[in-house]
């Protein structure tokens, strides 16, 4: 099936980024070091309920080494498998923006500066992004691409309440406008099985954000992961996880509700294999990855398949009329 993207039937970050930069381009996790509102205190001690110890950082460099040390390592790291020219830095361990402005423009400035690194995104939560932290962002973006990705998992109350996320829906928009008025790209984490969560419920988080003006979108599975609340919960009173054809049949529902505006940086994810204790057949990523691509094949299916005019504004719209897919 041939769409507008290529071979695949999603607009995916791969096809964005080769769009921009005409290359392959990695990410390269890194730690500057930081943690989280949910960890120090400030909102709680325990983290989200589903947050291992690294924080959504488990395969990040270590924070004891310096910003090109971090960097370097992980060229090599990636470089017999993945190799490539150019990368962005990803600082993705807990909450990248959750420390005094200063330290963070010494942080990312390091990483901008390297000749390799061609873009910034940084992970972090909409309750710590600052008017001075943004404006910070703002000047780097000036320099090279910034993206910053927000931690949102839903947009319902009584789950965001049950997973501990600590900040309302109101926080996310307001930061988002934030980022959006100094032209900041804007990417947000939804995370597709949550206990509680029907297929309604995620479908109606996936409008939502078809109308927030971002400018990309990861699908994470959740992932029970040993030394987390969630993993405890899970164990007692516990709750089912889907089937690999759940969720996968879930992912390509998601797809065709979400505007083809929108890039797709995530489909599934990578639990730490020695963390992971449900769902196990997770591990397989790449067998996930093409199911999927399989299935939306066979059923002639693709992103913003079931966008119409009355769910999405008008230049979204426009963009479905413009770019119809052929199957």
């Amino acid at each position: 099936m041939k769409t507008q993207w290529g071979e695949k039937p999603y607009r995916s970050l791969d096809y964005e980024l080769r769009r921009r930069y005409g290359e392959k381009i990695y990410k390269l996790s890194l730690n500057g070091g930081m943690t989280c509102p949910n960890r120090d205190g400030h909102l709680g001690t325990r983290g989200c309920i589903f947050c291992s110890a690294g924080g959504s950082g488990d395969f990040a460099a270590s924070p004891q080494l310096s910003v090109q040390a971090q960097i370097e390592l992980q060229k090599k790291n990636l470089a017999g498998k993945f190799p490539a020219k150019h990368y962005i830095a990803y600082f993705q361990a807990y909450t990248n923006t959750y420390a005094p402005t200063p330290y963070l423009e010494d942080l990312f400035t390091q990483a901008i500066r390297h000749p390799d690194i061609v873009g910034l995104s940084i992970g972090t939560r909409p309750d710590c992004l600052p008017e001075d932290v943004c404006d910070l962002l703002a000047n780097l973006n000036r320099q090279k691409p910034v993206s910053v990705e927000l931690g949102l998992q839903t947009i319902h109350p009584r789950t965001a309440a049950f997973i501990r996320r600590g900040y309302p829906l109101s926080c996310f928009e307001e930061a988002k406008d934030r980022l959006r008025k100094r032209g900041l790209e804007t990417v947000v984490h939804t995370i597709l099985g949550l206990p509680g969560e029907s297929r309604d419920d995620i479908l109606e988080t996936i409008r939502y954000l078809n109308h927030a003006d971002i400018q990309g979108i990861k699908l994470q599975l959740l992932h029970v992961l040993s030394g987390t609340d969630l993993a405890a919960y899970y164990e007692d009173p516990g709750f089912p996880v889907m089937t690999q054809d759940e969720y996968v049949d879930l992912v390509i529902a998601c797809l065709e509700h979400l505007s083809p505006d929108i890039t797709v940086h995530r489909l599934t994810g990578d639990g730490p294999k020695e963390l992971l204790i449900a769902p196990l057949w997770s591990t397989r990523k790449t067998a996930v990855l093409n199911q999927i691509h399989h299935e939306m094949k066979e059923r002639g299916t693709w992103q913003g398949r079931l966008v119409t005019i009355q769910t999405v504004p008008e230049h979204f719209a426009a963009q479905v009329r413009k770019n119809m897919i052929q199957v």
